[in-house]
């Protein structure tokens, strides 16, 4: 197992950035592996992919020191099992609003020795048995990520926080401004309240704070302190390259059917 290096950034301090995979095809993470991003979040709660998926898009990875985490469709157990066997050095968990789901979702990563509840059985996660150390590293080496989502995530954040093994404390600011009442004001300041919570908590409680963000606001996001930073998605990155080539493009018009390019998501 290699040594988790985004885990090494996050404790000293230091920006890390990544990138979420939609697109179910592994030439993308590839090509997005040349890039030096330390991490991917491999999408299984709004995208389509199944386990087996995941595991083709690690092996596309295989070829880059990118990081392969993955976010599980739910705080479920065996969902949380299966992606771990298949090599995830990360897991993000949607959802997580209170302190019992946080060490439900904490128990899921980690073996017996450290408390947890996993079951013993990974398959290319330890290189299909040829990697005899780890059983001994993983504990130490995988990212637990939880993500806060809502108003009683936001109020409940202290005692989530609370909860040994957290590594990271991921805001995703469209459920959150939801949440709030002011869905898409990503500069409302409700919202903006709610973020300078999390910023304020996780520096208390020793957890790096992470946030989704448009590639137009990620210099601010990571100036105002959050470390584990997702610049947009594969699906979102196409889209702004796209668009971005198009405006340069002069005496062509699209054709009248074309949809209008949607606003990238915060």
């Amino acid at each position: 197992m290699r040594k988790n290096l985004v885990l090494d950034k996050l404790k000293k301090g230091k920006p890390s950035l990544g990138t979420w995979i939609e697109i179910g095809h592994p030439e993308v993470p590839e090509i997005l592996g040349n890039f030096g991003l330390d991490w991917f979040v491999i999408d299984m709660e709004h995208s389509v992919h199944s386990v087996e998926r995941a595991q083709v898009l690690m092996q596309a990875m295989a070829t880059s020191a990118t990081l392969p985490f993955v976010r599980v469709p739910w705080n479920d157990i065996v969902m949380i099992k299966r992606v771990l066997d298949i090599g995830a050095y990360g897991v993000m968990i949607p959802m997580v609003n209170t302190k019992e789901e946080a060490v439900k979702a904490v128990r899921a990563c980690r073996y017996p020795q450290k408390g947890g509840l996993r079951g013993t059985g990974p398959r290319r996660a330890n290189n299909y048995g040829f990697d005899n150390e780890y059983f001994s590293k993983v504990d130490d080496e995988l990212l637990v990520a939880v993500q806060i989502e809502t108003e009683t995530a936001i109020e409940n954040l202290e005692d989530i926080l609370s909860v040994d093994g957290i590594d990271v404390a991921f805001v995703g600011p469209w459920d959150l401004s939801m949440s709030l009442g002011v869905f898409q004001q990503f500069d409302h300041p409700k919202l903006r309240k709610a973020l300078d919570t999390v910023l304020d908590r996780t520096k208390t409680a020793g957890v790096a704070p992470g946030v989704f963000s448009s590639i137009d606001k990620m210099n601010e996001y990571i100036a105002t302190g959050f470390l584990f930073n997702a610049l947009a998605s594969d699906t979102e990155l196409l889209i702004y390259g796209y668009r971005e080539a198009l405006k340069k493009i002069r005496g062509w018009e699209p054709i009248p059917s074309a949809p209008a390019v949607p606003m990238l998501k915060e």
